[in-house]
């Protein structure tokens, strides 16, 4: 797969630049309110090319992530008819989001220090707990809690063990990718079903 290994190679080229914190705050900060492609997918290959800076982009992706989070919350408190449902018919959500609020009515923080875990979309995690007028301290807390560890799990396993992580990843790039649109292929699959 020429194309996912160009990818690849782009994403390590960033880790170099100056911006490269700023293209993962990014990611990280639309994945909860607007497109829920996970920022792992940039803060893996950049903080294997740079793994001093492996805790420094974990940071930049859990602020970014909380912050998106925020948005989110207020597009499922404030703007439910009209963007909030945009978005959750975009990505044919409509069971999995009615299932979610109920959930979040009944287990509050708990479902977002679950969830924001598992590859099930972040965005359904944040929209429903604005819905569900779930309190916004809890909210941040548990949002920084469920997102910072998953960040700071994938920095500390590549500070320690980068070059083993780095040499199986780019031995097996496209299994290694397969298996990662079947994680985010399975948590859609959850959430659908």
């Amino acid at each position: 797969m020429p194309n996912l290994r160009s990818l690849y190679h782009w994403a390590l080229r960033q880790a170099e630049k100056p911006h490269a914190p700023w293209l993962l705050f990014a990611l990280a900060f639309v994945e909860p309110w607007l497109f829920p492609l996970p920022p792992d997918i940039l803060l893996i290959p950049m903080a294997m090319a740079k793994r001093v800076n492996a805790y420094r982009l974990a940071a930049v992706a859990t602020l970014g992530s909380v912050l998106g989070g925020l948005v989110g919350y207020g597009i499922g408190a404030l703007a439910m008819a009209t963007i909030g449902q945009w978005i959750i018919s975009t990505y044919s959500m409509e069971g999995a989001f009615e299932h979610f609020h109920h959930a979040f009515n009944r287990y509050g923080m708990w479902i977002i220090l679950a969830k924001g875990l598992t590859p099930i979309p972040f965005i359904l995690v944040t929209v429903a707990s604005g819905v569900a007028h779930l309190n916004l301290a809890v909210f941040i807390v548990s949002a920084a809690i469920t997102r910072g560890t998953r960040f700071f799990i994938e920095a500390v396993l590549i500070h320690h063990f980068g070059e083993p992580i780095r040499t199986f990843i780019e031995k097996y790039l496209t299994w290694v990718a397969l298996a990662v649109l079947a994680a985010i292929g399975f948590g859609f699959w959850i959430v659908l079903r």
